[in-house]
């Protein structure tokens, strides 16, 4: 499926991870399955995909997490790849993770696959900061549940 369209498809699940935007995300980070070629994007179209500014994306750019070509014009111009990029990149910005974590991380893509395990470390550590994040959520939210809970007893004067 084309990046674009898998895009939208994980977009579109506004209430939550359903078993089809879990597939397309899985499908764009899946590197094997980009389209031979797709017209690039210029960086407001790819802003608006992946749901940041221009800026957040010129800031990526700056700090080597995402590298997009320039056409003969000189604008930015996000391939397939790039936009698949954009999207690990916002998901993982999402969870908490650090822009230090992100470079380390993205340096290590770019080394090759020798540098798998440390990524696996990156990942796994990732992972235990979201676990505990979404457990401190679901505390958060009993306790929002409980408040609402009373309040419904107790009609405002």
């Amino acid at each position: 499926m084309a990046t674009e369209a898998l895009i939208e498809r994980i977009l579109a699940a506004s209430d939550g991870p359903s078993s089809s935007a879990i597939e397309a995300l899985n499908e764009l980070l899946d590197d094997t399955t980009i389209e031979a070629s797709p017209k690039p994007k210029g960086v407001a179209e790819a802003a608006r995909l992946v749901g940041l500014s221009t800026h957040t994306l010129r800031y990526y750019e700056q700090e080597g997490l995402v590298r997009p070509a320039r056409n003969a014009s000189g604008y930015r111009e996000y391939s397939a790849l790039d936009m698949r990029r954009l999207v690990f990149l916002t998901r993982m910005r999402l969870s908490g993770m650090t822009m230090t974590d992100l470079k380390r991380y993205i340096l290590l893509v770019e080394q090759g696959p020798s540098t798998i395990p440390e990524r696996r470390r990156i990942m796994l550590d990732q992972q235990d900061r979201i676990i505990r994040q979404i457990r401190e959520l679901g505390l958060a939210l009993e306790a929002t549940e409980y408040k609402i809970r009373v309040y419904d007893g107790h009609p405002e004067g």
